[in-house]
């Protein structure tokens, strides 16, 4: 068995990618007003987010007890919501599109280490959600992925690879088990 060495762990891998100042600031704002469930105010969190750099688009709602590294480093889309208790560890860039929902403590795991190494590397990557995507409660979508297009996440499921549009997967590692068909309840129908 071959032992960790940590002394050759490379931390310059992992950018914050603001000053120490504004790094300590977010860290007390996130504490206050994000982890803590007391707050229920979605427009507060969207305004602080903005004021630390992160892009949000019109109506989007943030349920209490959402926990985000790096606001300067996430981008959200018109009509999204984050659920209660979702963890956003952006280490990298997170894009949310329009219309997403990340139910109730998804984790967005932007980096991880190579287990392979005694140096166990950082290694981390983007990860884009695009327009109409779902993550059920409870499931986590690693680094490097892109969730295209309208697919789903089923609940307690890992994306570790890409997700094709208009997809339903499940399970760990999550796999295609369906096409997502999207019924347009605005049409009249009546005729």
């Amino acid at each position: 068995m071959v032992e960790v060495d940590y002394s050759t762990y490379d931390k310059s891998k992992h950018i914050v990618g603001a000053s120490r100042i504004k790094f300590f600031l977010w860290y007390f704002t996130n504490v206050l007003f994000f982890i803590n469930p007391l707050n229920p105010f979605s427009f507060l969190k969207i305004w602080l987010l903005k004021a630390f750099g992160a892009k949000v688009g019109k109506d989007v709602l943030i349920k209490p007890g959402v926990n985000i590294k790096y606001p300067w480093k996430l981008t959200v889309g018109d009509q999204s919501m984050i659920g209660e208790r979702v963890w956003i560890d952006n280490v990298e860039s997170v894009i949310i599109g329009r219309n997403v929902c990340l139910s109730q403590r998804v984790i967005i795991l932007t980096g991880s280490h190579d287990y392979s190494k005694s140096s166990f590397d950082y290694s981390c990557a983007p990860i884009v959600l695009e327009d109409g995507v779902w993550i059920g409660a409870n499931s986590l979508v690693a680094k490097g992925v892109t969730c295209y297009s309208h697919s789903m996440l089923s609940v307690n499921s890992v994306a570790e690879r890409d997700l094709k549009q208009y997809t339903i997967y499940k399970g760990n590692p999550a796999m295609a088990v369906l096409k997502r068909r999207i019924v347009d309840t605005k049409k009249d129908d009546r005729t």
